[in-house]
């Protein structure tokens, strides 16, 4: 009987329900001397982790801005040679020569309008609009590229080519951003196409386009006196009154002096 009741308290602590713990995370004790780490301790933490990514964006970043100074000691040297070449140009021939060696570059804009002037003054108005064609889209932004898209228009009505000339002129004078002067030119020009058509209608509505465009401009003055050559309209005839019977249509067919009635002698 001992030994079963020595064995009554282990089998009740056996048995005993267990306390719940609580938080049963890991937990790690911290020392009261602990410090947290510095800013030289983080970058040492963040190289260590990173150090590959870090001189790999750096290498691609330094390459980049090789390439582009690369790039742009190029571009000047190409256009200091251009330059040269340009300046080199004197006669036709290698003026012609320097666009087919540089189609791309501003400057053949600037040597196609010269080679389209010298065709202008020469009288080959065929050749010179198509010089001023191919130089405006190289002139791209530059005032310059205004006169060959007008000379272009303008060459073919010197040639007398009016069906070809009539809409690159209105295309030229409708275009509010076009500038002024050169919008005004084209628009005199059309003006002078419709007065000589007989349409003064027309032409005075051209010339009205003219004013609007550049009015203290010298085709504004050109307008002016261009208007003073159109035809006067005729003035409206006058209605006659309605005649209310026959005496008094005889009566207005009777010259005044005859319906004067004088008194009797005596």
């Amino acid at each position: 009987m001992f030994w079963s009741q020595s064995l009554i308290p282990y089998r009740m602590a056996a048995t005993a329900p267990k306390t719940p713990a609580g938080d049963d995370r890991n937990l790690v004790a911290i020392d009261e001397n602990y410090l947290a780490p510095s800013f030289e301790d983080k970058l040492t933490i963040f190289w260590e982790k990173n150090a590959r990514t870090v001189v790999a964006l750096v290498i691609i970043v330094v390459l980049a801005l090789l390439a582009r100074w690369g790039f742009q000691l190029f571009a000047a040297r190409r256009e200091a040679a251009i330059r040269a070449d340009y300046a080199a140009a004197a006669s036709s021939d290698q003026l012609k020569a320097f666009i087919v060696a540089n189609p791309a570059a501003p400057l053949s804009g600037v040597v196609g309008l010269r080679l389209a002037d010298e065709a202008y003054v020469a009288g080959n108005f065929i050749a010179a609009r198509e010089a001023y064609a191919a130089a405006a889209p190289l002139l791209g932004t530059d005032p310059l590229a205004f006169r060959a898209r007008l000379g272009a228009a303008i060459s073919p009505l010197q040639a007398g080519d009016v069906a070809t000339a009539r809409p690159a002129l209105e295309a030229l004078a409708n275009d509010t951003a076009f500038a002024k002067a050169l919008r005004a030119e084209a628009a005199y020009h059309l003006a002078v196409l419709a007065r000589d058509a007989g349409q003064p209608v027309e032409a005075t509505r051209w010339t009205e386009i003219v004013l609007a465009a550049d009015s203290e401009g010298m085709w504004a003055q050109r307008a002016l006196q261009l208007r003073g050559s159109f035809p006067v309209a005729p003035a409206p005839a006058p209605v006659a009154a309605p005649v209310a019977n026959d005496a008094a249509a005889e009566a207005a067919a009777t010259p005044a002096e005859a319906a004067v009635i004088f008194p009797a002698t005596k």
